[in-house]
């Protein structure tokens, strides 16, 4: 799966059969806000967004970032995957 940083829209975006799915975020120091994701109407395929969720904390576990879910959606990956409890800032608990 191929990510963009689209860092003039604060977004990454990936495309599933010439449709945009992004997540859009926000930065404050060492953290990152995830606070949007845009998926096509009809679209019902949570496997791939599980998946593109894992490629944004890689990516984010890459830039050394901190994740803040503000989406309860994004909440839910993280209590489904607790791998990723780690990227969380300390005093945020899921």
């Amino acid at each position: 799966m191929e990510i963009k940083d689209n860092t003039f829209s604060r977004q990454f975006e990936t495309l599933v059969d010439g449709k945009l799915i992004s997540l859009e975020y926000s930065f404050q120091e060492k953290k990152i806000f995830l606070t949007r994701l845009n998926v096509p109407e009809n679209f019902e395929n949570e496997e791939f967004i599980t998946d593109f969720l894992k490629n944004i904390m890689a990516i984010a576990e890459e830039r050394k970032l901190k994740v803040v879910p503000i989406l309860p959606k994004i909440a839910a990956f993280f209590r489904k995957n607790p791998v990723y409890k780690e990227l969380l800032p300390p005093g945020i608990k899921i």
